[in-house]
This record gives C-alpha cells, structure tokens and sequence, in this order.
C-alpha cells in the first residue's frame, strides 16, 4: 500500500493556517506561544511567521518579553496587520439601519446607527445605508473585505434584492443592498432576511444540538426559518418562510390568513400591516386565547411540511410569557405537536447572526490570501 505524503508547500499552508488563526484568537503571541498551543516545533512556527511577515498579514509589535540575564531568550510578540481589513455587519430593520464593523478578532471597532422615518421608502433606507456605512469607515482599520446584510423582508437568493411583496409591513418600494454597498467593499455583499440571521446565530449557540428546528419571529412583522441538518432552507428564490399568508383559524372560528387575524383582533399600526407590539401585550385573556390558537395553527402547518424536532419562538412578542403560554396550549391540542420553547438570544438576535457570518467570511478571506 503506498502512503502519499503531503507536499511541503500543503505543510507550509496548513502551519501559515494555524498561524493566522491563533492570531485571529489573540492579540498578540509569541512564536514559543504560537508553538505551544500548536504542537509544532520552534523552527517550523518560525518560518512560517516569517512568511506571514514577508506577506504583510503579521507584523512585529514591537513589544517584547521580559529576558536576559538569566531569565531565557527576549521574545517577540507578533499580532495580525491591519492589512487582514474588517467587515460589515448591518442590520435594516424597522427602528432603522445599524452598520458594525467588525476586525478579524471578533470585535466591534465601529457601530452607527440611522433612523428611519415611516414609511420607511426605499430610497430613504439607500441613503440611511450609505451614510451609515460612510460613517463607520471613518475610523480606518484597513480594508473593508466584505458585507453581510440582515434585512427585514424578503431576499431574493440570486441577486441579494429585497423583495416587496403583497402587505409587507416594512419597505415601499425596492431596495438594492448589494448596489448600494459594493462601491465601498473590496469583495462580496451577502443579503439574507433577518430571521434567517436570527435562527442562524440560535442554532450557532448549540451546532451539536440544533439541527432540525424552526424558527418562528412574532414582531412588527411574522416569519419564519427552517434549518435542517443545520442549514437554513430559502426556497427556489429566497423567499420560503413567509408565513404572513398562511391559512389558520381566525377569531370568528373561519379559515383567514394569519395576518389578517392581526386586523381582526384591531392589532395593526394605522394603515399599514405592521403588527402594533404595545396593544398585543395589552389584550384581553380571550384575545391572546385567539391569537394563540391562530399562531398554533401555523406551527401545525410547519409541522406538517418541515418536520422539525422543536419550534423557536422569537419576536417582541412572540416570546412574552403570557402569549407564549397561549401558544403552546393551543398547539398541544393538535394531533401532531414537537416541542414549542422561547428563543434564547433577543437582544438583535438577527445582527448577532450576520456579525458570526462576516466574522467566519472575513477570517476565511484573511487565510485565502496566503494562498494567493
């Protein structure tokens, strides 16, 4: 049997790899450091920080480790360039556009914030975007390699363009993400709708555990995720998990669409679809016992047609204890029923899934250009 050996220039990318993402971990390390948490002998750590250096990805601090006279060899500590650049995370939702950016250790160095007026139309939130994004780039940092969006309505999957679609609640009009941002990125812009975001970074806190699940996002608007075997499901063309239409029960006993529920129970915002938040925690004990009938009927459909092993509630109010409990009573009177339990991130569980994706992208790009 012929063993085939690694080429040395696979050995030397493999090492530059670690390097990196120890440094990615780290502010600063030295090379016994580096050695240390590798496994790897000195010398080889060594070339491969010379070549990082020679590179422009590992710099020198400057800084060094206390030695001589007998303590042991002076070492140097080594740290990232800022040539590994950063990342956006935005977020557009309703109560407007945030845009982070985010350095290649997984901190924030910069964050603004825009508000949107209402009606939020498309070519205010451009502009909320490009000046938010102007702004958060001010203070250096090196490249920005890539964005990732989390956007409230629909995403088309091949073009990155938010969808308007019948009694959205948010968006008048279109809005193009990916046009806006490229002039001011060095590589991709990635856009996906925020519950998918959301029920990425939930399964994130439990990659073992959370597989198969849905995630369901009661707010201002309704929508859904499917993760199965731990990726999201968007459907032909990005839009799947749009639950808004769905046939349920109504208050009056007949099939209605579960966003019309909301007008049934007089919960929206004046002329709009936007579920108004305040007046859903001030319903009556027979109000929420619709609503949670309603909502139970949409999770029977999920049920029925994803088969997840349990259902994530999140959203302003969907995970408010008294309609949560609504909620699942009426669910465990269906014939099928899994698991039905609150989502556990809700401080912007959506930015907290796309700053995890513009983290793992910007860390990838860093470690593709050694290889280049």
């Amino acid at each position: 049997m012929t063993t085939v050996k690694p080429s040395l220039e696979l050995l030397r990318s493999l090492t530059d790899e670690h390097v990196l993402r120890e440094l990615m971990r780290e502010r600063r390390l030295t090379r016994a450091d580096l050695a240390a948490r590798s496994g790897l002998s000195k010398p080889t750590v060594g070339e491969s920080v010379r070549r990082l250096t020679e590179a422009g990805l590992v710099v020198d601090t400057g800084e060094r480790t206390p030695g001589g006279r007998g303590m042991g060899r002076v070492g140097s500590y080594y740290a990232l360039a800022d040539t590994a650049g950063t990342a956006l995370s935005i977020s557009i939702a309703p109560d407007g556009v945030v845009v982070e950016r985010v350095d290649a250790h997984g901190d924030v160095v910069g964050r603004t914030r825009h508000d949107i007026s209402r009606p939020a139309r498309a070519e205010r939130v451009a502009a909320a975007l490009r000046s938010a994004t102007t702004q958060v780039q001010e203070g250096g940092g090196g490249t920005t390699r890539l964005a990732v969006v989390s956007a409230a309505d629909p995403v088309r999957r091949d073009t990155g363009r938010l969808v308007r679609l019948p009694d959205a609640p948010f968006l008048l009009g279109d809005l193009d993400p990916v046009a806006e941002l490229t002039p001011h990125v060095a590589g991709p812009v990635i856009v996906d709708n925020d519950v998918n975001w959301a029920a990425q970074a939930e399964r994130d806190l439990d990659p073992a555990g959370l597989r198969d699940f849905a995630y369901v996002f009661l707010g201002e608007g309704l929508g859904c995720a499917v993760v199965s075997d731990g990726a999201v499901r968007r459907g032909h063309t990005g839009v799947a998990g749009e639950i808004a239409h769905l046939l349920t029960t109504g208050p009056n006993g007949q099939a209605t669409r579960l966003i019309d529920v909301f007008a049934d129970l007089d919960l929206r915002h004046a002329g709009t679809t936007a579920i108004d938040v305040e007046r859903v925690h001030r319903l009556p004990a027979a109000g929420t016992a619709a609503l949670g009938h309603a909502v139970s009927g949409v999770l029977a459909a999920i049920v029925a047609l994803a088969d997840p092993r349990l259902v994530l509630i999140g959203g302003s109010w969907g995970t408010h204890p008294v309609i949560l409990d609504a909620i699942t009573t009426a669910f465990d009177r269906m014939p099928r029923h899994v698991e039905v339990r609150p989502a556990r991130l809700t401080d912007e569980p959506s930015l907290t899934g796309a700053r995890a994706e513009a983290l793992d992208r910007l860390r990838a790009a860093v470690i593709a250009q050694r290889t280049t």
